[in-house]
């Protein structure tokens, strides 16, 4: 299916929020006259200026869904994981999200539950999965998905129309009035669950607000709001910093796990087990450079057979990486912390909530795995090919004047 034009895609999103080319082009720091370049197909994002389209996609409100499609139309690589709209009918429920949904029903006294993932998984990951199990045990009508806007409109207000709107609840215009309406939902017979994706995104005052009125009704409705909210770095933050969010408080949080073999299994079942087991491995169990190392591994004839080294030099140049690491390491301070720790087998101890600063934003770009020794867990570098990339980076660096 052909991708829709560039121009034609953003014209119709600037359209729908009355979103102006001046208003874009303060939001993502370029002309007025390029965005107008680019509504009227006169010119597409260069190609250094993903960030600055992205940054476009946040500031127009989109879905994820829109988001990938509006970078995939300028010639960028989607930003969100991509899954089926709907999952096939006869494919199991993961077993991860199987039991996901058992310790979240067990939660007492109240069922809410953060699910934290590094970078380049979804948030929430195997998220159709989700709301299929969801369905399965609430009931068709009785769950709810939350996605809160990139940012909120004019007032606060607008924030709360589209949540009601996404739980297709007509004539919600207020904070008040989506309250009233999801206590109504609640006084009905059963539990309602409630998934909300991507919480920490958005301003943080209407976020705040949806914090209160989720914490409120909790309380009010005990044990028959089941919440799993999701999210990656920023709502690990609110949790462990923003102790004004009780609703946070108040939740049982985990980790997604690493990606197993048998998650390869599912999207390449024709396969053999070996060559995924190897992408796993030279992966280290990144998603995306686990998808990348496939499509090295399996390059069909007369493409020459690569070795693990070969692999590993071309998965430390993967853009996605250095769009990571080239920010980070542009202070010459964590540049000389990240040389150093470079050569350690072990970083540092693995802990609910990373202090050091540095330490946190490499984990959280999933440049670093929590794996488990003797003597407890402990952070790693998660593969030679992310070690690699980071010394290229640093050694680029250290060769610009300053």
């Amino acid at each position: 299916m052909p991708v829709p034009a560039f121009a034609e895609l953003l014209s119709r999103h600037m359209r729908r929020i009355r979103a102006s080319a001046g208003g874009v082009a303060a939001e993502i720091g370029i002309s007025r006259e390029a965005v107008n370049n680019w509504r009227a197909g006169a010119s597409l994002p260069s190609r250094r200026h993903r960030d600055r389209v992205l940054a476009c996609a946040n500031y127009l409100r989109l879905t994820e869904t829109e988001s990938n499609a509006l970078l995939c139309s300028a010639g960028f690589e989607p930003e969100f994981p991509v899954e089926p709209a709907e999952p096939a009918t006869h494919a199991p429920v993961p077993a991860t999200v199987v039991r996901l949904f058992d310790r979240l029903q067990a939660l007492r006294p109240y069922p809410v539950s953060l699910l934290l993932t590094q970078a380049h998984w979804g948030q929430p990951p195997e998220r159709e999965a989700m709301l299929a199990e969801a369905a399965r045990r609430y009931g068709h009508d009785r769950v709810l998905h939350l996605q809160p806007p990139f940012r909120a409109g004019v007032d606060d207000q607008d924030y709360f129309a589209l949540l009601a709107a996404q739980c297709g609840l007509d004539g919600i215009d207020s904070d008040a009035g989506f309250e009233a309406a999801l206590a109504r939902r609640l006084q009905q017979p059963g539990a309602l669950f409630c998934l909300v994706s991507r919480f920490e995104q958005g301003a943080p005052g209407p976020r705040d607000v949806l914090a209160g009125i989720l914490r409120s009704l909790s309380e009010m409705y005990s044990g028959k709001l089941h919440l799993l909210i999701c999210g990656g770095a920023a709502l690990a933050d609110l949790k462990y910093q923003g102790g004004d969010l009780s609703l946070l408080n108040i939740a049982a949080s985990e980790q997604w796990p690493e990606l197993g073999l048998e998650d390869l299994q599912r999207n390449a079942a024709n396969v053999p087990d070996a060559l995924l087991a190897r992408a796993l491995h030279l992966s280290g169990g990144h998603p995306l450079l686990a998808q990348a190392a496939l499509a090295l591994l399996t390059t069909p004839a007369p493409a020459p057979t690569l070795d693990d080294d070969a692999v590993i030099a071309a998965l430390a140049t993967h853009p996605r990486l250095w769009e990571a690491l080239l920010p980070l390491l542009r202070d010459p301070a964590a540049r000389a912390a990240v040389d150093a720790w470079l050569a350690r087998p072990r970083l540092a101890p693995a802990r609910p909530y990373l202090v050091d600063p540095l330490l946190r934003q490499l984990y959280w770009h999933n440049l670093l795995a929590a794996r488990a020794h003797a003597d407890g867990a402990w952070l790693e570098w998660r593969c030679e090919a992310i070690r690699r990339a980071v010394r290229q980076v640093i050694d680029g660096l250290a060769e610009v004047p300053a």
